[in-house]
């Protein structure tokens, strides 16, 4: 068990710590909620540039990794819709699309192909992650000026992630044997 793969089952982890925060009556709960998805979605940086730059790669971090990202992702998602502040087809096209996708890698895997993150895959986490981040914390400091940048930026992490699944289908199509 490599730091890496350490900072990997953290992540997952803080999925119920975060939940609690975010969906109970907590002074400063979101705060707090906000701060721990922002902690978490650090050590998913820190995971990946541990495990290449020690040439720690394992097994373990290719398959737990990416889940932790879904783990982390969904429960912030969900927990949005909830409380109201996020629509539910939002949830359920970028939810859609890592069913898809981890579907597709589960094949291959069973093909004995990794399919490796791809640019758009990168940009996909990165804009679900801001527009999250946003969303949660109300859009501050844009409330102030009445811009909806949270909106903005879950609409351009929409995009992104249906972009990005296309994409991974597009180029893997010859996994699916029809």
């Amino acid at each position: 068990m490599n730091l890496a793969n350490k900072l990997t089952i953290a992540r997952i982890l803080l999925v119920p710590v975060f939940m609690i925060f975010m969906l109970n009556k907590i002074p400063y709960g979101v705060e707090i909620a906000a701060a721990i998805f922002i902690l978490a979605a650090i050590t998913d940086t820190l995971d990946g540039y541990i495990a290449r730059k020690k040439n720690q790669i394992t097994n373990f971090g290719k398959f737990m990794d990416p889940l932790a990202d879904k783990l982390l992702v969904s429960a912030a998602l969900v927990s949005l819709v909830q409380m109201g502040r996020l629509s539910a087809w939002v949830v359920v096209i970028i939810i859609s699309r890592e069913f898809t996708i981890s579907i597709l890698r589960a094949v291959a895997a069973a093909e004995g192909v990794v399919i490796a993150a791809s640019w758009w895959g990168k940009a996909k986490t990165i804009t679900q992650i801001v527009a999250i981040i946003f969303v949660i914390i109300n859009n501050f400091p844009f409330h102030y000026i009445n811009f909806p940048f949270s909106d903005i930026m879950m609409g351009i992490a929409v995009i992104i992630t249906i972009v990005s699944g296309v994409d991974y289908l597009r180029i893997n199509k010859h996994i699916l044997k029809y």
